[in-house]
């Protein structure tokens, strides 16, 4: 038997590498995203992620993966792409959270994000199902970091249009919330509760309450709480669970929070009994307010008048009579 060249040997090996390599990577790629049909192929022009928010809690040096999830509802074969953008707070009670575009924030977290690919395409219905990695370097001190995965989508060119057309991209993102474990320094407080614009007399139902909430802290907290409503009497009414909601380092976090009760009279005090998110600490602060129902007034004046005009009525026939 011939034997076969060395080259001959090396090449045969070589195509066999490539051949291993080609199909590890097309078996990962294949696997990095679960993609499924939802059964729904409706058009709602959106497309839909979650969660909308993580929390995690990872050791410097180690690594935590969670799923994320796409689900495309355009009414056509989009590409969706991935990247990463730091968030912070804000003293503007209308902004929860601020994405910082390229800048990086105080608390950054966005390099620590990644994902098996950046871009991927799904179809009309489909949902694809994506690990996302959040890897903490070993020198990380103990508190917390801030980091959003955007995910967003670009409007295909119209072809049936003539002349310049805009792109619109479509963005929406989930926020991670990452805590470092060790010493921190946590400092929030309710600094308000009232009703909206410090209104104190209704003509009715319902009744909007405001919570404002500042972190002077270096680690995010979720506060939460409850709304206990008493009457003239002293009799509770009303007990309104307030769900947690987050509070960045260095902002102030609007609540608001609706009491929706048709029928109400009288004088109110409303109490927050409001737990500051650690350490087992609950402000509490209360105000009372006022509903009169106008028109039930005018009502029961009305019917006075009426009833003093029909008594006075009979009064006078009764003592012309009796002469």
């Amino acid at each position: 038997m011939t034997a076969k060249p060395k080259n001959y040997i090396f090449w045969k090996m070589g195509v066999f590498l490539f051949l291993c390599v080609f199909c590890f990577a097309g078996a990962s790629k294949v696997f990095a995203y679960k993609i499924e049909n939802t059964g729904d192929n409706s058009t709602h022009g959106d497309f839909a992620i979650g969660p909308g928010k993580v929390e995690l809690e990872i050791n410097p040096g180690e690594s935590k993966t969670v799923n994320i999830t796409v689900t495309n509802r355009m009414g056509d074969e989009r590409v969706f792409n991935f990247e990463t953008e730091d968030f912070t707070g804000s003293q503007d009670i209308t902004q929860t959270a601020v994405l910082l575009g390229d800048e990086r924030g105080p608390y950054s977290l966005k390099d620590y994000i990644s994902v098996p690919e950046w871009s991927f395409t799904l179809k009309n219905g489909e949902r694809a199902t994506v690990p996302v990695t959040v890897s903490i370097p070993t020198d990380a001190q103990p508190g917390g970091l801030y980091g959003s995965l955007l995910t967003s989508t670009a409007s295909k060119p119209n072809a049936e249009k003539i002349g310049p057309t805009s792109t619109i991209v479509a963005r929406l993102g989930t926020l991670l919330f990452i805590t470092i474990p060790g010493p921190v320094n946590h400092d929030g407080q309710l600094t308000k509760f009232e009703t909206n614009g410090g209104k104190q007399i209704y003509a009715s139902g319902p009744i909007d309450f405001r919570l404002l909430y500042e972190n002077k802290g270096s680690v995010y907290v979720n506060p939460y709480g409850k709304i206990s409503i008493k009457n003239m009497l002293g009799e509770e009414v009303k007990n309104i669970e307030v769900e947690p909601w987050y509070a960045l380092p260095g902002s102030l976090r609007l609540r608001e929070v609706r009491w929706d009760s048709s029928f109400l009279v009288g004088r109110y005090t409303a109490t927050a009994s409001i737990n500051r998110g650690y350490d087992n600490i609950i402000d509490t602060k209360s105000f009372s307010f006022w509903v009169i129902p106008i028109k039930l007034l005018a009502i029961v004046v009305l019917a006075i008048i009426i009833l003093l005009f029909v008594l006075r009525f009979v009064l006078t026939r009764f003592e012309i009579r009796k002469k």
